[in-house]
């Protein structure tokens, strides 16, 4: 948003203001009347004809003129500007800020020296004699003629200037305007835009200013939730300067569009405010009677709505106006469309199905963040909830833990219901506390009950599948073996869940706390240093994926098409005749090295739902990550892991050295324990997966043959078939019969799934008190926050330490990986090991849902990246390409302002 103080008390344009016609054949003039019709995109920029629009509808915006496009222009040729500017903009690379500096600062030179025709300066004199006598006050501000229109945001990219007087001085401030459009910042901008800089040109638009009381921004929509039945309206003392210089944070006001009524106001200590002086403006401290106290009568926030209906009404669409109050008066200083708007929030009804139930989003359901496919949801979720009972009846708990262990779904989610008794919360106590050894026992089998049973196990029946002629085999065998999979699956989570997981969460815990406690020193590095560094499965895929990396360097034509294709430009070309100037010997060597990474690591989840594509499907994540490497842009994972892993040894060593006593053992034996199992907690997670391509290619073959007997009318739709209604299809397809049609039924689902996917789910219900257990408050515990309002800062789990400011990449999905750049921080709901190549393109990292022990903490600690993890809104509240600061030592995220 451009820097601006609105006029004084509202009115229109004089109709006598002059309209200077250059001396050229152009037919725009070099001056328009703020309302003129003729004040166009082509003739005043977008910000000076959204202007005249709002003038000549009768609302109140203050006085002034536009100096127009055609007098930029007669400046520009009268100076023979023209090509130099062009040559001098075409040196400038975007990937090198310096570039656009020297650009910039050769072409500023020229324009802020080079001199305005005097056709120009006598019709700005002119029209701004008409604004008043005695040297009025103005702001001179930029409009480019690509600028606020719906689709693009250039807000902020060209200069303005505040409180302006003298004609001398406007002419000054105007010509300085025109610079504004070669800042580097604009010429970056538009070179990311696709917009080539000669055919843009700028208008400038000179306004009474308004001595504002109180100043601010009103939304017709609100911008956060995307909520079009509501208005926000922001305000802070004084100038709008202050608001849009992010230099206070200004009173919100939540407004319900249709009655005017109030639906929350948060007022903020507001601190500072710019005002006016006699050469500009600048910053005082707001009186302390004031800064507390709200901005805004609801008499005023009830007319900036009421005019903010009509500006929407008038353009069509949701906008974003700036207003300003001087004596009472309230003077509307420009409104544009709002960009990017989010979808409208899906409101659900959480009511839970038991009237006394307790359900959480936790565990196993981290990993399943969208809404269930109905054949996951009837198949998988019945075999997790049979191999979590035969888990309890091992350790002695299946009478009391029953009910905690089912897993169900609401609104299509996933839930744990974890309601108990008094009865059974008293039984389970009293059971851990006189058979304390089966579960001492069972968390000393850990390893040997994954590495030796539980692994083994589910590989075994994988490979026998592997093996089979599926061709060959009928419709019901192979849902069936699908099924054994799916068992095989529950079994080796169900196991790791128990043991592995478990074992080095409390393990790392506690020697993070009793390290703290008992053993750092003054200097001493963080606990976390101590676990770094460690070999694990996504690590190893990495690594493996840099050393193709590397050997595509080694072939020139390979990695300058690697890095010049885009990553769905390569997803086609793999398997086919090689690209460009390739020969076809690298380009069959890459291929198969890169089939082979993919049979080796493509069996990691995005999303344990297995109706769901994996890396094996879908290999863009791994080529971004690919390019990066050939690029030299990502850091080197042997170099990262061995610096951590130099670390962690000399740590280690320093401390084991320094340990004495009882007190020393204990630390020590602490260590031993948490450093053997924090590497396999990434090992045992990421092969979660391991029988989900097998499965799918199964279900693929039984989709095929489902589309021809008419039950569905695409192969994928089986998934969105219940595991009842897809073995009378078995049956059908394997009679030899045509199968009931279920096209209606699966578009129904998938439409209800996509409906309640843009919901962010509650971690725990119900909303009231669903996170209380024994009187105890478990949101502590939770993997998200719930119920942040909406603001500047989302408060999560500072996961992983450090600071960073970059552009908010919002990936939902392996859909969007294909968005993610380097240097982005990526915005998610959760992260699996199937994510761990987006962490290499990353600065930072925030989700959804997560605490300091899941996936996304330990990886975002080995990359070195700042997380802050369990937002519950993060997904919601921030919009793809917003400018956000991430702190990963506060545990907070802030949104900057556009």
């Amino acid at each position: 948003m451009p820097s601006h103080t609105p006029s004084h008390t509202p009115s229109h344009t004089p109709s006598h203001t002059p309209s200077h016609r250059p001396s050229s054949a152009s037919s725009v003039p070099l001056i328009l009347p703020l309302d003129s019709s003729h004040a166009t995109l082509a003739a005043a920029g977008g910000k000076g004809a959204s202007l005249a629009r709002l003038s000549a509808a009768a609302l109140p915006v203050p006085p002034g003129f536009h100096v127009t496009t055609a007098a930029y222009r007669r400046f520009v040729d009268a100076n023979h500007l023209a090509e130099v500017i062009q040559r001098a903009a075409n040196r400038a690379t975007i990937d090198e800020p310096a570039s656009l500096e020297r650009a910039s600062a050769i072409i500023r030179a020229l324009i802020v020296q080079a001199t305005v025709p005097r056709d120009v300066a006598e019709g700005v004199g002119a029209a701004y004699a008409v604004l008043g006598a005695g040297d009025p006050a103005v702001a001179v501000r930029s409009s480019a003629t690509a600028e606020d229109l719906p689709e693009l945001s250039f807000a902020g990219q060209h200069d303005s200037y505040l409180n302006v007087r003298g004609a001398e001085a406007v002419l000054a401030a105007v010509r300085r305007c025109w610079a504004s459009l070669w800042t580097a910042r604009a010429i970056g901008y538009r070179a990311r835009q696709g917009i080539d800089g000669a055919d843009v040109s700028l208008a400038v638009v000179v306004q009474r200013l308004v001595p504002a009381d109180v100043a601010g921004i009103l939304f017709t929509a609100n911008p956060m939730t995307g909520a079009r039945d509501e208005v926000v309206v922001n305000a802070a003392w004084g100038l709008g300067e202050a608001i849009v210089g992010g230099h206070v944070t200004p009173d919100t006001f939540r407004v319900d569009k249709a009655t005017g009524t109030i639906r929350s106001a948060d007022v903020m200590d507001k601190a500072v405010q710019t005002v006016r002086t006699d050469d500009g403006t600048r910053e005082v401290p707001v009186p302390s009677a004031r800064r507390a106290a709200p901005t805004l009568s609801p008499a005023h926030i009830a007319e900036l709505t009421r005019l903010g209906g009509r500006i929407e009404a008038l353009y069509g669409h949701p906008v974003d106006v700036e207003w300003a109050i001087a004596g009472g008066n309230i003077a509307i200083v420009q409104a544009r469309p709002i960009t990017a708007l989010p979808e409208p929030r899906v409101e659900l009804d959480w009511t839970t199905p038991k009237a006394n139930g307790r359900y959480a989003r936790s565990s196993v359901v981290e990993l399943l963040p969208e809404p269930l496919s109905p054949l996951f949801e009837t198949m998988a979720l019945p075999r997790w909830n049979r191999a979590m009972a035969a888990l309890m009846a091992e350790i002695g708990l299946a009478r009391v833990m029953k009910q905690l262990t089912d897993l169900t779904t609401i609104h299509g989610f996933a839930y744990y219901d974890y309601s108990m008794s008094p009865t059974q919360t008293f039984r389970m106590l009293f059971h851990f506390l006189t058979h304390p050894g089966q579960l001492i026992d069972h968390f000393r089998r850990a390893r040997s009950l994954w590495e030796d049973e539980a692994h083994p196990r589910y590989r075994a029946v994988v490979a026998a599948w592997d093996e089979r002629d599926l061709v060959g085999s009928t419709a019901s065998d192979l849902l069936a073996g699908a099924a054994r999979i799916t068992d095989a699956a529950a079994d080796y989570y169900l196991t790791i869940q128990s043991g592995i997981l478990p074992v080095a969460y409390i393990g790392e815990a506690c020697f993070t706390y009793f390290y703290g406690k008992l053993a750092k020193r003054k200097g001493d590095p963080l606990a976390i240093t101590y676990l770094l560094g460690f070999d694990s499965k996504p690590i190893r895929a990495e690594k493996a994926l840099f050393d193709l990396a590397v050997w595509a360097r080694e072939h020139p034509d390979l990695a300058s098409a690697l890095t010049s294709m885009t990553t769905a430009e390569i997803a086609a070309a793999l398997g086919g005749p090689p690209p460009g100037h390739v020969t076809a010997d690298a380009w069959n060597v890459f291929t198969t090295l890169f089939a082979a990474h993919l049979q080796h690591y493509g069996d990691a989840v995005y999303d344990l739902d297995f109706s769901k594509p994996l890396a094996a499907d879908d290999p863009s994540p791994l080529l971004e990550a690919l390019k990066s490497f050939v690029a030299g842009d990502a850091r080197s994972p042997y170099e990262r892991q061995g610096a951590s892993s130099a670390a962690r040894e000399a740590a280690t060593h320093a401390l084991r050295s320094r340990l004495r006593g009882r007190r020393g053992r204990f630390v020590g034996w602490l260590l031993g324990g948490a450093q053997q199992f924090a590497p396999l907690r990434e090992d045992a997670l990421a092969d979660v997966g391991l029988g989900w391509p097998q499965l799918r290619r199964m279900m693929r073959v039984l989709g095929e043959r489902a589309v021809a007997a008419g039950a569905v009318t695409a192969a994928e739709d089986v998934y969105w078939l219940t595991v009842d209604e897809l073995q009378d299809v078995a049956r059908a397809i394997d009679s030899g019969q045509r199968a009931e049609d279920h096209a209606s039924a699966v578009a129904a689902r998938r439409a209800t799934a996509a409906h309640n996917r843009t919901v962010t789910p509650p971690v725990a219900l119900p909303l009231k008190g669903g996170a209380t257990f024994l009187g105890m408050d478990l949101m502590r515990f939770m993997p998200a926050h719930s119920h942040q309002e909406g603001g500047d800062t989302i408060n999560g789990i500072g996961a992983s330490p450090g600071r960073v400011t970059g552009t908010a990449r919002v990936i939902l999905g392996p859909d969007h990986f294909h968005a993610m750049r380097h240097g982005d921080i990526l915005v998610t709901k959760i992260t699996t090991p199937a994510w761990t190549p987006l962490f290499a393109l990353a600065a930072g990292i925030v989700t959804d849902v997560g605490g300091p022990l899941s996936h996304s903490s330990i990886v975002a600690r080995e990359y070195g990246i700042p997380a802050v993890l369990g937002t519950g809104v993060a997904t919601a509240q921030i919009r793809d390409g917003a400018r956000i600061t991430v702190d990963g030592d506060g545990g907070r995220v802030t949104l900057e302002r556009p």
